[in-house]
């Protein structure tokens, strides 16, 4: 099987269903579609229009984490104002990966390392399946040992993510 190199400028003027990340002229496809993942993705979304309203919540947002050679669609960004432009050049205030059955651990924590490397002060990771959260820091994954995830002026309890699980 050979791989075949697209530009960023294709790869950003392609809809992909669902959505593609773009790593070094690879159209890297994502682990989406079941129903925890989902489940999740709508919780959050539905606690932060709720709760952090002057906050900006892009679910499955582009966000260019290395400039013309990589495009990462976290599963959640929360921006602190509106980025305006279709694909964010600026790293978010903080960035949501979601695990799916069929992601590879090194696979994520590569992603992870990524965002870090961009800038990005504030990144989690949600496992559905075991009910667990994890933040990034410092180059580690560390599981959430109280009742919340934390960043900044945000407080998520965990239950609120797991609801309907």
């Amino acid at each position: 099987m050979s791989t075949v190199l697209v530009s960023l400028e294709e790869y950003l003027n392609t809809a992909y269903s669902p959505d593609r990340e773009y790593v070094d002229g690879v159209v890297v496809e994502r682990s989406v579609g079941e129903r925890p993942h989902s489940r999740v993705l709508g919780n959050l979304t539905i606690f932060f229009s709720r709760h952090y309203p002057h906050l900006f919540v892009w679910p499955e947002q582009r966000v260019r984490t290395i400039p013309g050679r990589r495009s990462r669609v976290p599963d959640v960004c929360v921006t602190l104002e509106d980025p305006g432009i279709d694909v964010f050049e600026e790293p978010p205030f903080l960035a949501i990966e979601i695990l799916s059955k069929r992601d590879e651990m090194s696979d994520v924590l590569e992603k992870l390392a990524e965002y870090q490397d961009f800038g990005i002060p504030h990144i989690w990771l949600i496992d559905p399946r075991r009910k667990k959260a994890f933040t990034y820091e410092c180059g580690r994954l560390g599981e959430v040992a109280g009742q919340a995830l934390l960043a900044g002026e945000i407080r998520l309890p965990l239950d609120e993510i797991f609801l309907g699980l």
